[in-house]
C-alpha cells in the first residue's frame, strides 16, 4: 500500500473503532489492515491507536493526525476528481447521518431511485439522535435538524420544518383542551431531551414573531423521539413536534392540533459537511438530491426558522 492508502486504513479503524469492522468496510483481510496500520505506525515513528482485547482508542499522536489525515485523503480524491470527465460514473463509499426519524420516514424510502440512478456508489447510513463527530467518525455529510452550535463545518440551508402541539383526545377529553398559552397552567407537557439531564425544559411559541418560552408541569422525561410521540399516543401529555413525524397520527385522529396559533418556530434543517475546497462529486450529488428530495417538507428560511437554543435540548431531531 501507498501512504495514502495507509492513512485511508487509519481512518477507517479511527471511525470504525474496530480492526475487524475496519476490514469488513474495506473489504481487506483483517490481516491487511493490522499490518498496514503497524506500517503506518513505523513510518511516522509514533504509536497512533491504543488496542485492548475489547476496544481501540487514539492516541494523542492519532488525534493529532486523524484531522490532517482526513483532509490530505480529501484534497487527493478532489485531485483526482478534477482530472476526471464531466460525465464520468460518479463512484465510491458514501457516509451519511441523520436523524433516525427523517432517514426512516424519507431518506430510506427514497434510496432505491438514487442508487438506481448512481450505481457506482455505496451508501452507509447511520440514523440516530445524537450528533456525531464528522471528522472522528469519517462522515462525508450530515443532516441536522434543529439550531446548530459554532463549529468548523461547513453549513447548507435547506429550509424548516414546520412544528405543531398536540396531544391524544383521551388526554384532552379529561384535561381540557388549551386554546392560550396562558391554559397550559392546567396542563402536562411530556419533556425530550437528550441527553436527559436533569433540567426543566420550556413550552415555547411565537408570539407577533416573537419567541416565547414558559414552564409546563410534567411528569415524563424521555430521550427518544419514539418514545416522545408514544407518549402522547398513550395521554401523557402535550408534546411539540415537526408535523412530519405525526401527520399520519393527525390524519386518523389519534392525535389531534392544540393552539394553532401558538406554534414553536420552525425547526431549521441543514447540511453540513467539512471544510472542503471542492467536494467530492458523490458528496455533491448526494446532497443536491437530499435538498431536492426534503423540499416538499420545508418551508423558506428566515428568522421563524432561528430556532432558540433550548430547542435543542427539547425538540426531537
Amino acid at each position: 500500500m501507498d501512504r495514502l492508502d495507509l492513512l485511508r486504513v487509519f481512518l477507517r479503524i479511527a471511525a470504525s473503532g474496530s480492526f475487524t469492522r475496519a476490514a469488513d468496510q474495506l473489504s481487506l483481510p483483517r490481516a491487511t489492515v493490522s499490518v498496514a496500520l503497524r506500517q503506518l505506525e513505523a513510518s511516522l515513528g509514533a504509536r497512533l491507536l491504543h488496542r485492548t482485547t475489547r476496544r481501540v482508542s487514539l492516541t494523542p499522536d492519532g488525534e493529532a493526525l486523524l484531522e490532517r489525515a482526513a483532509a490530505l485523503v480529501a484534497d487527493m480524491e478532489d485531485l483526482e476528481q478534477q482530472f476526471r470527465p464531466a460525465d464520468a460514473e460518479v463512484a465510491g463509499r458514501l457516509r451519511v447521518d441523520a436523524p433516525s426519524r427523517v432517514a426512516r420516514r424519507f431518506i430510506v424510502p427514497a434510496l432505491p431511485d438514487f442508487l438506481a440512478r448512481h450505481p457506482g456508489i455505496d451508501i452507509e447510513l447511520g440514523a440516530g439522535d445524537h450528533l456525531v463527530d464528522l471528522v472522528r467518525e469519517g462522515v462525508d455529510c450530515a443532516l441536522r435538524v434543529g439550531p446548530l452550535t459554532p463549529s468548523s463545518l461547513v453549513a447548507r440551508p435547506l429550509g424548516a420544518f414546520e412544528m405543531v402541539n398536540c396531544a391524544s383526545p383521551a388526554y384532552l377529553a379529561r384535561r381540557g383542551t388549551p386554546r392560550l398559552p396562558k391554559d397550559l397552567d392546567a396542563h402536562l407537557a411530556i419533556d425530550y431531551g437528550p441527553p436527559l439531564d436533569g433540567r426543566a425544559a420550556n413550552w415555547e411559541w411565537l408570539e407577533n414573531g416573537q419567541p416565547r418560552t414558559r414552564r409546563v408541569a410534567s411528569r415524563l422525561s424521555v430521550n427518544h423521539v419514539e418514545t416522545y410521540i408514544a407518549g402522547a399516543l398513550a395521554g401523557l401529555g402535550l408534546i411539540q413536534v415537526p408535523r412530519f413525524d405525526v401527520r399520519e397520527h393527525l390524519a386518523a385522529g389519534e392525535l389531534i392540533e392544540v393552539m394553532p396559533a401558538a406554534r414553536p418556530a420552525p425547526m431549521p434543517a441543514h447540511l453540513v459537511y467539512p471544510h472542503r475546497r471542492h467536494l467530492p462529486r458523490r458528496v455533491q450529488v448526494f446532497l443536491d438530491w437530499i435538498a431536492e428530495l426534503l423540499a416538499p417538507h420545508l418551508g423558506v428560511t428566515g428568522p421563524a426558522g432561528a430556532a432558540s437554543p433550548s430547542r435543542a435540548r427539547r425538540k426531537p431531531d
